[in-house]
């Protein structure tokens, strides 16, 4: 995730253009460049009164936040946190050689596949002592992101954003549109909204990830959160009829997403919602940003995906979560287990959230009385859901995602009937990649 210069949290091109997995940070260092080492560049700090944090958050709002956060915790318990930030991709980049040198103590991560990836390989340490405390904080779906393939837990959560389909609600009232539950009604609302003038799904790919979210929100729907699951984590096959029925929904409503996608950004889809050009938009709720007029802002609404099995309903809901871990040999245990009860209490994520409006707390005891309308569904949506998803390229290997299935999704885009072949080629490469280290 890159931030905003208003400090929204937004996906962009920087964030997967640049992962590349596992390998890449080797491929860094041959070049010359330097990797990311803990505080003071030779290990954690052994202090009894200091934690040492590897940090992501190089933009101002969120660095500011996460300060605000680590000065209220020393006033507390008298640890001071001593931070080591790292440019957002930087650290991405070069997580892997970080943890496996001399990390600091904790560091900022995202929840699901990209937390078990480094618990699986041994770089990171089990917190199940601290879940002993925080537990009761969180919803059973952020439990089940904070997991680890062996059932410990390794992450705690601090604040997460849904994905949903955004709409005006002038624009609904005006065409006497109702809110789809089913595929069905769904399908039949893209259609009218075509015959109304208005194009139905504003949709920009240009920067390659946008598709990935299309695609997790009807793959879930039709196939259930376990299989979408083993499908992100290369266990199941591409090949399967299963995959081949999500692409098949999707290409009964390509039809109705907004001409000339692959040279158009999700800013510049945004805008016809905004000028109410567009009914509908897929996208994270930082979709909102784009929505500069209060009274546009207040005009802003929005629906879960519907449902298309039945058996799963509307039960999942993809919400990217970040948060934090502990490395595997931290220097000072104690300090980190009282750190990371801090941070899992409501307390640090109003911190956090009074000075970033843009997300909201993983916590469902957080104190959302501040919450804008939208803010308040969004959370409401989350701690509601039965399992949480994050995204493509959190769930799944970045190098897969990033090689693979963003040119992929293109390719179906752009020709719908040739997805046998394509699902062949997805799979085939999966297969190479995954059996790397």
């Amino acid at each position: 995730m890159r931030l905003s210069p208003s400090g929204l949290a937004v996906p962009g091109p920087s964030r997967r253009s640049l992962l590349r997995g596992a390998g890449g940070a080797a491929l860094l260092a041959g070049a010359g460049i330097p990797l990311l080492s803990a505080c003071g560049g030779s290990g954690s700090s052994s202090d009894p009164k200091t934690v040492t944090v590897g940090s992501n958050a190089s933009d101002a709002v969120p660095k500011k936040a996460f300060a605000e956060i680590y000065a209220a915790f020393k006033k507390q318990s008298g640890v001071t946190v001593d931070v080591n930030t790292k440019d957002h991709n930087t650290f991405q980049e070069q997580i892997n050689s970080y943890l496996q040198g001399t990390p600091d103590d904790v560091f900022n991560w995202f929840a699901g596949y990209r937390m078990q990836f480094f618990a699986k390989k041994g770089l990171a340490s089990p917190i199940d002592d601290v879940w002993a405390k925080i537990g009761g904080n969180f919803p059973d779906a952020m439990k089940k992101l904070s997991k680890g393939e062996d059932g410990k837990y390794y992450f705690v959560p601090l604040y997460t954003y849904p994905w949903a389909i955004f709409y005006r609600k002038s624009v609904f009232q005006k065409h006497g549109y109702e809110v789809p539950t089913t595929w069905d009604k769904f399908v039949a609302l893209c259609k009218q909204m075509k015959k109304d003038g208005l194009v139905p799904i504003a949709f920009g790919d240009k920067d390659a990830w946008p598709a990935m979210g299309t695609f997790d929100q009807i793959n879930f729907r039709v196939n259930g959160y376990d299989f979408h699951v083993e499908l992100m984590a290369g266990k199941a096959a591409w090949t399967d009829a299963k995959v081949k029925a999500a692409f098949d929904h999707w290409a009964e409503i390509l039809p109705y997403h907004q001409d000339g996608f692959m040279g158009r950004t999700w800013q510049d889809a945004a805008q016809s919602l905004v000028s109410k050009k567009a009914g509908m938009y897929l996208l994270g709720s930082f979709v909102a940003q784009q929505f500069t007029d209060k009274a546009d802002l207040d005009d802003l609404d929005f629906f879960a995906f519907p449902e298309i099995n039945p058996a799963y309903g509307q039960d999942t809901v993809e919400a990217p979560t970040d948060g934090f871990m502990v490395s595997k040999a931290p220097k000072n245990h104690a300090g980190v287990v009282k750190l990371l009860e801090y941070l899992g209490t409501p307390e640090a994520e109003q911190i956090y959230l009074k000075a970033d409006s843009s997300v909201v707390a993983a916590s469902t005891k957080a104190d959302t009385s501040a919450y804008s309308p939208l803010q308040k569904k969004a959370f409401e949506m989350i701690s509601g859901a039965k399992s949480l998803t994050q995204f493509m390229d959190r769930d799944s290997r970045p190098d897969f995602t990033s090689t693979v299935m963003q040119p992929g999704l293109q390719k179906f885009l752009q020709n719908p009937k040739g997805v046998d072949s394509l699902l062949s080629s997805i799979e085939r490469q999966k297969k190479q990649i995954f059996a790397s280290s």
